[in-house]
Protein backbone atom coordinates (compact mmCIF):
# COMPACT_ATOMS: atom_id res chain seq x y z
CA UNK A 1 0.00 0.00 0.00
CA UNK A 2 2.97 2.44 0.10
CA UNK A 3 2.12 3.13 -3.21
CA UNK A 4 4.05 6.04 -5.00
CA UNK A 5 0.26 7.50 -6.64
CA UNK A 6 -3.15 7.64 -4.88
CA UNK A 7 -5.61 8.44 -7.33
CA UNK A 8 -9.02 9.79 -6.17
CA UNK A 9 -11.96 9.87 -7.86
CA UNK A 10 -13.49 13.28 -7.38
CA UNK A 11 -16.44 15.20 -8.04
CA UNK A 12 -18.72 17.25 -6.27
CA UNK A 13 -20.21 15.27 -3.61
CA UNK A 14 -19.57 15.18 -0.12
CA UNK A 15 -18.16 11.40 -0.29
CA UNK A 16 -15.44 12.86 -2.81
CA UNK A 17 -14.91 15.21 -0.17
CA UNK A 18 -14.02 12.59 1.87
CA UNK A 19 -12.27 10.35 0.04
CA UNK A 20 -9.97 13.40 -0.83
CA UNK A 21 -9.31 13.69 3.38
CA UNK A 22 -8.22 9.93 3.23
CA UNK A 23 -6.47 9.95 0.32
CA UNK A 24 -4.08 12.98 1.94
CA UNK A 25 -4.01 11.26 4.91
CA UNK A 26 -3.23 7.99 3.03
CA UNK A 27 -0.33 9.41 1.40
CA UNK A 28 1.49 12.01 4.12
CA UNK A 29 1.69 8.61 5.63
CA UNK A 30 3.43 6.17 3.25
CA UNK A 31 5.22 9.31 1.00
CA UNK A 32 3.09 9.13 -1.89
CA UNK A 33 1.44 11.62 -4.32
CA UNK A 34 -2.31 12.41 -4.61
CA UNK A 35 -3.91 12.67 -8.18
CA UNK A 36 -7.36 13.81 -8.04
CA UNK A 37 -9.00 12.99 -11.54
CA UNK A 38 -12.39 14.29 -13.02
CA UNK A 39 -14.03 12.37 -15.65
CA UNK A 40 -16.75 13.00 -17.56
CA UNK A 41 -18.99 11.66 -20.40
CA UNK A 42 -21.37 14.65 -22.44
CA UNK A 43 -23.89 12.98 -24.78
CA UNK A 44 -23.18 14.36 -28.90
CA UNK A 45 -26.73 13.66 -29.40
CA UNK A 46 -29.99 13.33 -27.57
CA UNK A 47 -33.14 12.42 -29.06
CA UNK A 48 -35.39 15.17 -29.70
CA UNK A 49 -37.82 13.21 -31.03
CA UNK A 50 -38.50 9.28 -32.16
CA UNK A 51 -35.58 7.83 -34.49
CA UNK A 52 -34.03 11.37 -35.36
CA UNK A 53 -31.04 12.88 -33.83
CA UNK A 54 -31.02 15.90 -31.42
CA UNK A 55 -28.49 18.70 -31.20
CA UNK A 56 -25.47 17.69 -29.90
CA UNK A 57 -25.08 18.39 -25.95
CA UNK A 58 -21.16 19.81 -25.05
CA UNK A 59 -20.24 21.32 -21.49
CA UNK A 60 -20.70 25.16 -22.02
CA UNK A 61 -18.00 27.62 -21.11
CA UNK A 62 -19.59 28.36 -17.75
CA UNK A 63 -19.48 24.32 -17.32
CA UNK A 64 -15.82 23.78 -17.47
CA UNK A 65 -14.71 27.14 -16.01
CA UNK A 66 -16.98 25.76 -12.75
CA UNK A 67 -15.26 21.77 -13.07
CA UNK A 68 -11.76 23.80 -13.33
CA UNK A 69 -12.48 26.13 -10.22
CA UNK A 70 -13.70 22.72 -8.59
CA UNK A 71 -10.07 21.09 -9.40
CA UNK A 72 -7.85 24.32 -8.35
CA UNK A 73 -9.43 24.49 -5.03
CA UNK A 74 -9.50 21.12 -4.21
CA UNK A 75 -5.46 20.92 -5.47
CA UNK A 76 -4.97 24.40 -3.23
CA UNK A 77 -6.42 22.69 -0.27
CA UNK A 78 -4.92 19.85 -0.30
CA UNK A 79 -1.23 22.12 -0.37
CA UNK A 80 -2.60 23.79 2.67
CA UNK A 81 -3.74 20.90 4.56
CA UNK A 82 -0.80 18.44 3.73
CA UNK A 83 1.96 20.78 2.61
CA UNK A 84 4.27 17.94 2.04
CA UNK A 85 1.79 15.49 -0.44
CA UNK A 86 2.34 16.28 -4.04
CA UNK A 87 -0.98 16.40 -5.09
CA UNK A 88 -2.49 17.70 -8.60
CA UNK A 89 -5.99 16.92 -10.39
CA UNK A 90 -6.67 16.22 -14.27
CA UNK A 91 -10.06 16.34 -16.10
CA UNK A 92 -10.78 13.77 -18.46
CA UNK A 93 -14.11 13.88 -20.95
CA UNK A 94 -14.31 9.83 -20.66
CA UNK A 95 -16.41 7.30 -18.92
CA UNK A 96 -15.56 7.74 -15.10
CA UNK A 97 -15.25 3.83 -14.38
CA UNK A 98 -13.39 3.26 -17.55
CA UNK A 99 -10.96 6.28 -17.01
CA UNK A 100 -10.39 5.15 -13.55
CA UNK A 101 -9.87 1.66 -14.34
CA UNK A 102 -7.60 2.30 -17.05
CA UNK A 103 -5.21 4.59 -14.70
CA UNK A 104 -5.28 1.85 -11.87
CA UNK A 105 -2.58 0.51 -13.55
CA UNK A 106 -0.66 3.74 -12.64
CA UNK A 107 -1.26 3.97 -9.16
CA UNK A 108 -0.77 2.08 -6.13
CA UNK A 109 -4.42 2.72 -4.78
CA UNK A 110 -7.56 4.31 -5.96
CA UNK A 111 -9.83 6.07 -3.66
CA UNK A 112 -13.71 6.68 -3.33
CA UNK A 113 -16.50 8.08 -2.23
CA UNK A 114 -19.30 5.84 -0.86
CA UNK A 115 -21.52 7.85 -1.64
CA UNK A 116 -22.48 7.41 -5.17
CA UNK A 117 -24.78 8.77 -7.89
CA UNK A 118 -27.24 5.29 -7.78
CA UNK A 119 -30.94 6.47 -8.29
CA UNK A 120 -32.23 3.84 -5.44
CA UNK A 121 -31.43 4.54 -2.05
CA UNK A 122 -28.65 3.30 -0.12
CA UNK A 123 -27.03 1.03 -3.03
CA UNK A 124 -23.67 2.31 -4.16
CA UNK A 125 -22.86 4.03 -7.60
CA UNK A 126 -22.00 2.32 -10.37
CA UNK A 127 -18.69 3.88 -11.23
CA UNK A 128 -17.84 2.43 -7.47
CA UNK A 129 -19.08 -0.87 -7.81
CA UNK A 130 -17.20 -1.14 -11.53
CA UNK A 131 -13.85 0.25 -9.89
CA UNK A 132 -13.56 -2.06 -7.05
CA UNK A 133 -14.34 -4.98 -9.62
CA UNK A 134 -11.71 -4.42 -12.30
CA UNK A 135 -9.15 -2.11 -11.02
CA UNK A 136 -5.90 -3.10 -11.13
CA UNK A 137 -5.16 -1.75 -8.01
CA UNK A 138 -6.13 -2.14 -4.31
CA UNK A 139 -9.76 0.42 -3.97
CA UNK A 140 -11.07 2.16 -1.01
CA UNK A 141 -14.41 3.01 -0.62
CA UNK A 142 -14.57 5.44 2.17
CA UNK A 143 -17.44 5.99 4.41
CA UNK A 144 -17.61 8.45 7.65
CA UNK A 145 -14.81 9.55 9.40
CA UNK A 146 -13.78 7.03 11.88
CA UNK A 147 -10.34 7.59 13.62
CA UNK A 148 -10.06 5.14 16.22
CA UNK A 149 -11.33 1.62 16.24
CA UNK A 150 -9.35 -1.54 14.99
CA UNK A 151 -8.72 -2.49 11.14
CA UNK A 152 -10.54 -5.94 9.85
CA UNK A 153 -9.73 -8.23 7.46
CA UNK A 154 -11.92 -10.92 6.15
CA UNK A 155 -10.15 -13.81 4.97
CA UNK A 156 -10.64 -17.41 3.48
CA UNK A 157 -8.40 -20.36 2.55
CA UNK A 158 -7.45 -19.48 -0.35
CA UNK A 159 -3.92 -17.84 -1.51
CA UNK A 160 -5.87 -14.13 -2.06
CA UNK A 161 -5.52 -14.02 2.01
CA UNK A 162 -2.05 -13.65 1.54
CA UNK A 163 -2.31 -10.11 -0.50
CA UNK A 164 -5.90 -9.11 2.11
CA UNK A 165 -3.22 -9.47 4.74
CA UNK A 166 -0.66 -7.38 3.71
CA UNK A 167 -2.77 -4.79 3.02
CA UNK A 168 -4.53 -4.56 6.13
CA UNK A 169 -1.39 -5.36 8.36
CA UNK A 170 0.55 -2.34 6.84
CA UNK A 171 -3.08 -0.34 7.00
CA UNK A 172 -3.33 -1.22 10.94
CA UNK A 173 0.92 -0.69 11.45
CA UNK A 174 -0.39 2.92 10.32
CA UNK A 175 -3.86 3.22 12.29
CA UNK A 176 -3.20 2.54 15.96
CA UNK A 177 -1.80 -1.11 15.59
CA UNK A 178 -4.67 -3.07 15.90
CA UNK A 179 -5.92 -5.64 13.69
CA UNK A 180 -8.86 -8.24 13.95
CA UNK A 181 -8.65 -10.85 11.18
CA UNK A 182 -12.22 -12.54 10.85
CA UNK A 183 -11.88 -16.10 9.12
CA UNK A 184 -15.75 -17.44 8.61
CA UNK A 185 -16.99 -21.02 7.64
CA UNK A 186 -20.68 -21.00 7.78
CA UNK A 187 -20.63 -25.39 6.73
CA UNK A 188 -22.22 -27.31 4.00
CA UNK A 189 -25.60 -26.82 3.40
CA UNK A 190 -27.93 -30.26 3.15
CA UNK A 191 -30.33 -29.19 0.09
CA UNK A 192 -32.17 -32.57 1.07
CA UNK A 193 -33.34 -31.62 4.51
CA UNK A 194 -32.75 -28.10 4.00
CA UNK A 195 -30.62 -27.23 7.13
CA UNK A 196 -27.23 -25.89 6.89
CA UNK A 197 -24.93 -28.35 8.64
CA UNK A 198 -22.77 -27.03 11.72
CA UNK A 199 -18.71 -27.12 11.06
CA UNK A 200 -17.03 -29.81 12.99
CA UNK A 201 -14.54 -28.73 15.68
CA UNK A 202 -11.68 -30.45 14.08
CA UNK A 203 -12.43 -28.40 10.53
CA UNK A 204 -12.32 -25.09 12.51
CA UNK A 205 -9.37 -26.06 14.79
CA UNK A 206 -7.79 -27.19 11.26
CA UNK A 207 -8.37 -23.92 9.88
CA UNK A 208 -7.14 -21.86 13.17
CA UNK A 209 -4.00 -23.37 12.86
CA UNK A 210 -3.92 -22.36 8.99
CA UNK A 211 -4.65 -18.54 10.05
CA UNK A 212 -2.69 -18.74 13.21
CA UNK A 213 0.94 -19.74 10.72
CA UNK A 214 -0.27 -17.16 8.27
CA UNK A 215 -0.21 -14.41 10.54
CA UNK A 216 3.09 -15.59 12.31
CA UNK A 217 4.67 -14.37 8.88
CA UNK A 218 3.09 -10.92 9.03
CA UNK A 219 3.63 -10.50 12.63
CA UNK A 220 7.30 -10.72 12.44
CA UNK A 221 7.20 -8.13 9.92
CA UNK A 222 5.13 -5.84 11.92
CA UNK A 223 5.98 -6.63 15.47
CA UNK A 224 4.20 -3.52 16.68
CA UNK A 225 0.66 -4.53 15.45
CA UNK A 226 -1.80 -6.16 18.15
CA UNK A 227 -3.48 -8.65 16.12
CA UNK A 228 -6.48 -11.17 17.24
CA UNK A 229 -7.92 -13.32 15.00
CA UNK A 230 -11.38 -15.55 15.35
CA UNK A 231 -12.45 -18.27 13.57
CA UNK A 232 -16.01 -18.51 13.27
CA UNK A 233 -18.63 -20.85 11.94
CA UNK A 234 -21.38 -18.41 10.27
CA UNK A 235 -21.39 -17.08 6.78
CA UNK A 236 -18.38 -14.44 5.59
CA UNK A 237 -20.62 -11.32 5.35
CA UNK A 238 -22.67 -11.87 8.75
CA UNK A 239 -19.16 -12.34 10.48
CA UNK A 240 -18.21 -9.19 8.81
CA UNK A 241 -21.29 -7.09 9.83
CA UNK A 242 -20.89 -7.92 13.29
CA UNK A 243 -16.90 -7.09 13.01
CA UNK A 244 -17.39 -3.70 11.53
CA UNK A 245 -19.04 -2.45 14.27
CA UNK A 246 -16.68 0.14 16.16
CA UNK A 247 -13.77 -0.65 13.17
CA UNK A 248 -12.01 2.37 11.17
CA UNK A 249 -11.54 0.18 7.97
CA UNK A 250 -12.45 -3.47 6.95
CA UNK A 251 -10.14 -5.18 4.36
CA UNK A 252 -11.40 -7.92 1.89
CA UNK A 253 -10.43 -9.92 -1.37
CA UNK A 254 -11.80 -9.22 -4.35
CA UNK A 255 -12.47 -12.86 -6.19
CA UNK A 256 -15.51 -14.52 -5.48
CA UNK A 257 -15.64 -18.29 -6.36
CA UNK A 258 -17.76 -18.58 -9.19
CA UNK A 259 -17.30 -20.00 -12.76
CA UNK A 260 -16.00 -16.36 -13.80
CA UNK A 261 -13.27 -16.42 -11.64
CA UNK A 262 -11.69 -12.67 -11.25
CA UNK A 263 -14.32 -11.20 -13.72
CA UNK A 264 -16.86 -10.51 -10.96
CA UNK A 265 -16.95 -9.43 -7.23
CA UNK A 266 -17.41 -11.92 -5.07
CA UNK A 267 -20.30 -11.97 -2.79
CA UNK A 268 -19.31 -11.28 0.34
CA UNK A 269 -17.04 -8.02 -1.06
CA UNK A 270 -20.25 -6.47 -3.12
CA UNK A 271 -22.51 -6.68 0.24
CA UNK A 272 -19.63 -4.79 2.18
CA UNK A 273 -19.24 -1.97 -0.96
CA UNK A 274 -23.25 -1.95 -0.38
CA UNK A 275 -24.16 -2.17 3.45
CA UNK A 276 -21.07 -1.36 5.61
CA UNK A 277 -20.96 1.94 7.37
CA UNK A 278 -17.10 2.32 7.11
CA UNK A 279 -15.00 2.47 4.64
CA UNK A 280 -13.88 -0.51 2.90
CA UNK A 281 -10.45 -1.59 1.19
CA UNK A 282 -10.89 -4.45 -1.99
CA UNK A 283 -7.77 -5.69 -2.74
CA UNK A 284 -7.41 -7.33 -6.10
CA UNK A 285 -6.11 -11.01 -6.06
CA UNK A 286 -3.33 -11.63 -8.22
CA UNK A 287 -4.94 -13.89 -11.41
CA UNK A 288 -2.25 -16.45 -11.30
CA UNK A 289 -3.41 -17.49 -7.78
Amino acid sequence: MAANKVLVGYDRSTGAAAAARWALDEAERTGASVEFLYAYEWPTWTPAASMMLGTAVWPDNETERVIHDLLETVVTDAHRSHPGVPATARLVQAPAALTLIDRSAGAGLVVLGGQGHSAVAGLLGSVSTAVSTHARCPVVVVRGDPDTGPVVAGVDDTDGATAVLAFAFEAAAGRGGELRVVHACPGSFDWLRGVREPVPEEELSARARLLDDRLAVFGARYPGVKVTADVVPEHPAAALDRASAGARLVVVGSRGRGPVRGALLGSVSRHLLHRCPVSVAVVRTPAST
